[in-house]
């Protein structure tokens, strides 16, 4: 159904593909958020990955086996970004509600677009700089603290993953239309793993999952956010625009709230509650934009 000669047919399937590995990464943020209570962030990161990668490796094998030098090192690419993404994320989960780090990272959808701006040298549309105001305006309301804004060094840190996700869908957008993506989707995972293990021996104790929770926990995020829920992105990015791929995100903190609010019983409260409905409206308004059709 994907390669059917109707583009719009093509472009839904792979919309509808793009929207169930956002649904099912955004379950990452309570999974990761149990995680840390007794693993360390990188150790958590890579052994996550590297078990994904594990698990691929017998599907994907033929695929990279006869994979180019060049699609190994657009895989490296894809992988380097993502872990930047993943690294901020793990890191301002340690001391952020899974819920509020899930809106404040997916502001990704308001960088999209004005990176896309900067690339083609082209003002961004005005419904892109409506939407921008109103994300933050929900920004500074989601960290508002004891009457005044304070943003901690963990929502920072969610906003510096939201930087590099927009800079990753942007990535991606032009990567997986060079090569097969399904074996770019295998490739950034298992590099992704090998920076997180690189990063524990660097700056931890590393050490594997010692309970059973623990392992029910990196085989959830290995399983269905990570074999799923990153490998699938290419590929379903390659049937549509990074514009769209952007607004898509406005699934992920909807099913990161609601998997925060019956797993962790997390409340954020009415002023929390408008910031995030500020910024899921700001990312809804900026499907007004015009789509880009050509690649920078």
């Amino acid at each position: 159904m994907m390669d059917t000669t109707n583009g719009s047919f093509s472009r839904t399937w792979a919309e509808l593909l793009l929207a169930a590995v956002i649904l099912a990464r955004s379950t990452s943020y309570v999974m990761t958020k149990i995680g840390l209570q007794g693993m360390a962030p990188f150790s958590l990161l890579g052994i996550r990955f590297i078990t994904a990668f594990l698990f691929l490796l017998p599907l994907g094998w033929r695929r990279l086996k006869s994979a180019s030098a060049g699609t190994w090192l657009r895989g490296m690419l894809l992988g380097t970004s993502f872990f930047a993404v993943m690294a901020a994320e793990v890191l301002g989960l340690r001391t952020t509600e899974a819920s509020a780090a899930a809106f404040l990272e997916n502001t990704a959808i308001v960088f999209v677009p004005l990176l896309e701006a900067v690339l083609r040298r082209s003002l961004p549309d005005i419904p892109i700089l409506l939407s921008t105001l109103v994300s933050f305006s929900g920004v500074a309301l989601l960290t508002l603290k004891g009457g005044s804004f304070s943003i901690s060094q963990g929502e920072s840190l969610c906003l510096a993953a939201a930087a590099f996700y927009a800079c990753t869908i942007v990535l991606t957008d032009r990567l997986s239309r060079r090569d097969d993506p399904l074996a770019l989707g295998i490739l950034q995972v298992g590099f992704i793993g090998l920076y997180g293990i690189v990063m524990a021996f660097l700056f931890e104790v590393p050490r594997m999952p010692a309970t059973a929770s623990e392992w029910g926990v990196i085989l959830g995020l290995a399983v269905v956010c990570s074999d799923f829920g990153f490998t699938l992105q290419p590929l379903a990015q390659s049937g549509t625009t990074s514009e769209r791929a952007g607004l898509f995100s406005a699934l992920g903190p909807l099913g990161a709230a609601l998997s925060g609010y019956v797993f962790l019983n997390e409340r954020l409260g009415a002023t929390g509650a408008l910031g995030m409905g500020l910024i899921l409206l700001g990312m809804l308004f900026g499907r007004r934009s015009r789509p880009h059709r050509g690649r920078a």
